[in-house]
This record gives structure tokens, sequence and C-alpha cells, in this order.
């Protein structure tokens, strides 16, 4: 029976950005929504990787051809945009750890947020036992190193852990490294799969 957990932070356990949250970027950036979007997205991956947020926003205006007006206040309303929880994965969390499961995440996030969760949610994620982040170890997701590096650090092999996360090309990676891993759907799909049944890893 698999006793590692594994889950993805955002779109599992921490809320996406909001419509709101994501207007509010497009409007101090001053760009079309559409053209903003593609360039924050195809920018990210070296910001999940550790670079810096004033040379992150530097890319994006430069891949848009303009310069932001208000680079802190972009940033300011970025980091807000994602610092939302899921009260009910939070109980879940509790509820495997209780039941003596080892905990592990592993988050693509950029390192001005990892402060930010720990300082606003470190009563439970003072329960996993392992806590890798993608800035701080220099790879992402979908990387396989980056699932390698998270079974590292909770000292068992990939082959012992299940994985959860919201997007499937991280799934896929996660069982091309050797884990077993699921699409993230509810709480309640995480209680059947751990809680509920015994389980087998399985791929």
């Amino acid at each position: 029976m698999a006793n590692v957990i594994v889950f993805d932070l955002y779109g599992v356990i921490a809320r996406v950005q909001t419509p709101e949250a994501r207007q509010r970027i497009v409007e101090l950036a001053g760009v079309p929504e559409e053209r903003f979007w593609q360039a924050y997205w195809d920018c990210r991956p070296p910001y999940d990787a550790g670079q810096d947020g004033p040379a992150y926003w530097a890319e994006v205006a430069a891949r848009l051809g303009t310069r932001f007006a208000d680079v802190p206040a972009l940033i300011t309303a970025d980091l807000d945009s994602w610092c939302h929880v899921d009260p009910a994965m939070v109980e879940v969390v509790h509820e495997l750890a209780d039941a003596g499961h080892r905990l592990g995440l592993l988050s693509n996030i950029i390192e001005d947020l990892v402060p930010v969760w720990e300082t606003r949610h470190g009563d439970w994620l003072g329960r996993f036992a392992s806590l890798t982040y993608s800035c701080r170890i220099g790879v992402a997701k979908p990387e396989r190193r980056a699932y390698e590096i998270c079974a590292e650090r909770l000292g068992v092999s990939p082959g012992d852990v299940l994985f959860f996360d919201d997007r499937e090309a991280n799934v896929v990676a996660a069982r091309e490294a050797g884990m077993a891993a699921e699409v993230f759907e509810s709480p309640e799909q995480v209680r059947a799969r751990v809680l509920h049944s015994p389980f087998g890893v399985s791929r």
C-alpha cells in the first residue's frame, strides 16, 4: 500500500486566479487581454525556475513590444492573485497527515510567493514532510528532474509516490518519471483514492 502522497499546489490545494484578479493585472499592463496572457504564460517557465520578478516582467514587455508603466504594481497584483487556498483541500491535507501518510508538495511557483505562502499558511504546510518549489530547484514541471528531486527529498523512489496535479501534461510526466499519478478533480476523489480504500501504485 502506497503511503507517500504528493500534491501540486495551484489548482489542487490553492485557488487559481479569479477573473477579477486577472482583469486587474490586464488593466495595469495596458495591453489587449489575449496578447497579454499569451506573453505572460510564454515567459513564465524561467520565472517559475528562479528568475526574479523585474526580469520576468521585462521579458513579458519585450515580447509584447511595450513598456509597463508600473512594474511594482504589476508584481503586487500578480502575487495577490496567487495567494488563496481551497479550505476543503486543506481539510484533506490534515486528514491524510493524521492517517499517517507522508505528504509532499511539488509546485511550480515563483520565489516571491514562497514566503507569502509559508507566512500565511504555515499551519497546514507544516503537515508536509517536504516542500519542493520549482524556483528553488531550478527546474519546473513537467521536466522529469523536478519529480525525481521531489521523491529524493521525501526519501523514496518515484515508484513509491502517488501524485495529484490538475494538469494532464504534468500527470503524464509524473508517470513517465515512475510515479503513480492522477489528474486532480476534487477533495472527494482524493479521499476515495487514499483514505477510503486500500490502493497500490498503478500506472
